[in-house]
């Protein structure tokens, strides 16, 4: 017998009174922000070897084995179908420090995100945002069109680090925890 099966059978007014049914985007944004999460830019090259990044905060670990992670881009994106399409991305975890990075990357009235910005190519021709606490370079294994994005896997095949303290997105602004030794 399954761990995971509890029969329950709570009365009709429980049921009225738990919780909301709202699902309007507006008021699960709200909710959602309150779960805080890690920032990062994710970055890949054009087919003509311009680099392109965008900043993101749905980044997270699929698998180990494999390595996989996955991520996600709206629809809307100028940027979608050179993520689509490409076959590498990077996936930069940004530091407490790299708060104006972030807003940069995020920004659609910055042209060139990469202007004066400390970046490097990965073998893999794409471009690793300098002191990045983590550097995750992925094969783009495959995507899915999602409800209103696109939901990208990467398998890893590349990785760099160094400590720092990660920059954290919560309730609709940048904040930042303690590092881990």
């Amino acid at each position: 017998m399954s761990q995971c099966m509890i029969e329950t059978n709570p009365c009709r007014d429980e049921i009225d009174s738990w919780g909301e049914v709202d699902l309007q985007p507006s008021a699960l944004r709200k909710l959602l922000g309150s779960y805080p999460t890690g920032v990062a830019i994710v970055t890949t090259s054009t087919p003509g070897g311009r680099p392109v990044g965008l900043t993101i905060n749905s980044f997270a670990s699929l698998s180990l084995d494999p390595p996989l992670i996955l991520w996600s881009l709206v629809n809307q994106s100028c940027n979608l179908s050179v993520f689509r399409d490409c076959t590498h991305f990077a996936i930069n975890i940004l530091s407490s420090g790299h708060e104006a990075l972030a807003r940069r990357f995020a920004s659609p009235a910055v042209a060139d995100k990469f202007a004066e910005v400390a970046w490097r190519m990965a073998p893999e021709g794409v471009p690793a945002i300098e002191k990045s606490i983590a550097t995750l370079v992925c094969v783009h294994d495959h995507c899915r069109d999602t409800g209103d994005h696109l939901l990208l896997v990467g398998r890893v095949v590349r990785t760099a680090s160094r400590t720092g303290e990660p920059l954290v997105f919560h309730a609709g602004r940048f904040t930042t925890l303690p590092s881990t030794p």
